[in-house]
């Protein structure tokens, strides 16, 4: 067995036979509200083994139940550790015919009494594949205990970025004004090939020693936190991956769905909130494999549920993150996921995790579903604070790409509505929001390598309701482009490498344009409780009349509206046209009230606000009104 120093889990072996091999969780803490706890023991035919607290634990601690299973390798113990328990080293004697077998030294710690503050809406996110990143560490890139050997020129492969290449370009992430890193998952994933994603977790309380160890992850959340950068670790809890130890050898039948037979999930998104769906269909969505290699675990199965609810409690006070991303949310069985959200919120009133409801037709009506406060018409309840919000995605980007004469209900239209229905959440204002991310195109390839509109997208979800996220690279226009697509290495982060994205080396001056602009926009986010807690008021864009004619021919194509709260008012412009527009601001006095100028953040200038405003062709305006 592997053991982490941190876990001070010792045990001590009397005899070759009924071994203990693995217990998870390795540890727990005191002052937990989740104070009752299931211990996974496994190894070679450990199930005849009874279990018995030393009379020094006796006081504060009890062993309430032991269970066994249909596979003599597991034995369950659940232990209950009274709310008035210290710290302590638990000793766990396993007998059998009343001999001492074997004794396992189980550390309680302290809780921290400052509980986990979340990522909010202040935050900027910065979405990293660690694998791609940046190596700072080349002597973790080859495990022999593990199947998949690192090989940099395959575009699936290992390429060797890690926790140490995070660590290191710490002040670049601040500096460029994000100030919390989405993680794509970094526990252990010992598949034979294709495992640089980290999908596909073959042990719930390892990281994969090719990004580094636990410590070292703990380490990354601590010096992150010392800068004012917040750490959200990918969770998976529907899926593990096939050459898990829990899968190869489970413990009970029902452990994986369809008896651990694969069955590809269907897909089938909206069974969920269906009200005419087959039981046949939400079935085959929930209970289906996602892929192959990807077995789909069963929350019906009560050890199951408690087994990876236990495991986020345990990652959230060991490693001090500031956010879970859960990975195909609605993938999950509904009711699990109930249970697992609000025992997070229960533990940690304060911390934030946000789902991945990730379907081609994204909308409002399936994404609000799971957002907690909804009310919902079969009353399903969550206490899962945040969602990303894929439609407003979707919308956006269908909005901005090119439009003409033979498609005039195109610009901004369906982001207009999108925005509209924001009444089906419980709060949208909580809503995480994207341009791209790690399982898509990239947002500079969508937009067909135009700079402008690129610039235009960055200002829209840096100035949107919700919290912001940016996929790694963005910031210098990395696009599909071969030879590794949309997870390609950010340049600068290996050895030898002949452009450098931390230091400008070698960067085109467009690349460099774009970094700058991001690093100004996000830098004067910081700062601004408007953008952070405001108020919204869109405008919606200019239709065309049913006899063509345009109304005004320079509104058509351009987007405006409005964060303000009681100090303060932005207005934001977006035009899509080719040509400048010149933009009537009677239409806006309701929001513009006595102001008579405004700074423009982008260019730095001071204007007068007139009765028209020219907003330049594909470009984005952000303007802090003044009154004089």
């Amino acid at each position: 067995m592997r053991l982490n120093k941190f876990f001070v889990l010792l045990i001590l072996a009397v005899k070759s036979y009924a071994q203990i091999d693995r217990v998870e969780p390795p540890n727990w803490w005191v002052g937990m509200e989740h104070n009752e706890i299931q211990i996974l023991c496994y190894g070679d035919k450990i199930s005849e083994l009874v279990p018995r607290l030393r009379n020094e634990n006796l006081s504060e601690v009890f062993i309430t139940k032991t269970t066994r299973t249909e596979n003599q390798n597991y034995l369950f113990v659940d232990l209950t550790i009274l709310k008035n328990t210290k710290p302590q080293t638990l000793k766990i004697d396993f007998l059998k015919n009343g001999k001492i077998i074997q004794t396992v030294l189980f550390e309680l710690f302290q809780k921290d009494t400052n509980g986990r503050l979340g990522f909010d809406k202040t935050d900027v996110l910065y979405l990293i594949t660690p694998d791609r990143f940046a190596n700072g560490d080349p002597s973790n890139d080859y495990d022999p205990n593990l199947k998949e050997k690192p090989n940099r020129k395959e575009r699936r492969g290992r390429h060797g970025g890690d926790i140490q290449g995070m660590i290191d370009n710490l002040d670049y992430i601040s500096d460029m004004g994000y100030t919390a890193i989405w993680i794509n998952p970094v526990l252990e994933n010992d598949m034979a090939d294709h495992s640089y994603h980290g999908y596909s977790t073959t042990d719930y309380y390892k990281v994969d020693s090719r990004f580094g160890t636990n410590e070292l992850y703990r380490d990354l959340c601590r010096i992150a936190k010392s800068k004012g950068i917040k750490i959200v670790m990918d969770m998976i809890t529907n899926h593990s991956g096939s050459e898990h130890w829990f899968v190869k050898d489970p413990p009970t039948r029902d452990w994986i769905n369809y008896g651990g037979e694969y069955r590809q999930t269907n897909h089938a998104h909206y069974t969920v909130q269906d009200p005419y769906a087959s039981e046949y269909d939400k079935k085959a969505f929930v209970d289906g494999w996602f892929v192959k290699t990807m077995p789909d675990l069963n929350h019906r199965n009560e050890i199951m549920a408690k087994y990876l609810t236990q495991n986020t409690l345990w990652w959230i006070e060991y490693s001090g993150i500031s956010g879970i991303r859960m990975d195909t949310y609605p993938y999950n069985d509904k009711e699990f996921m109930t249970d697992w959200s609000c025992a997070v919120k229960k533990e940690y009133p304060y911390f934030t995790s946000v789902g991945e409801e990730a379907t081609k037709f994204a909308n409002p009506t399936n994404i609000s579903y799971w957002q907690e406060g909804k009310i919902n018409h079969d009353g399903y309840e969550s206490c899962l604070p945040s969602m990303l919000d894929f439609a407003v995605t979707s919308a956006f980007v269908e909005s901005i790409q090119d439009f003409d004469e033979k498609n005039k209900w195109k610009p901004w239209q369906k982001l207009y509505y999108t925005i509209s229905n924001d009444y089906l959440y419980a709060d949208p204002f909580n809503l995480v929001t994207f341009p791209d991310n790690h399982d898509g195109a990239r947002i500079f390839s969508k937009l067909n390598e135009d700079l402008n509109k690129f610039k235009m997208a960055m200002v829209f979800f840096s100035t949107m309701r919700g919290i912001p996220h940016f996929y790694y690279g963005s910031e210098i226009l990395m696009s599909n482009k071969y030879p590794t697509g949309i997870r390609s290495d950010f340049p600068g982060g290996w050895p030898g490498d002949e452009v450098n994205g931390f230091t400008g080396v070698g960067l085109s001056s467009m690349q460099r344009e774009a970094q700058l602009f991001i690093k100004k926009l996000l830098n004067w986010r910081k700062n601004k409780k408007v953008i952070h807690f405001g108020k919204l008021m869109q405008f919606a864009p200019t239709l065309p009349s049913y006899n063509q004619n345009i109304p005004n021919p320079d509104d058509y194509g351009v987007y405006t509206y409005f964060r303000y709260n009681d100090e303060e008012t932005v207005m934001v412009m977006l035009n899509n046209n080719k040509k400048d527009s010149k933009i009537n601001l009677e239409k806006f006095n309701e929001m513009l009230g006595n102001s008579n100028y405004a700074y423009d953040i982008i260019n730095n200038v001071e204007i007068k606000l007139s009765e028209n405003i020219s907003v330049p062709a594909k470009s984005a305006i952000i303007l802090e009104l003044i009154s004089k």
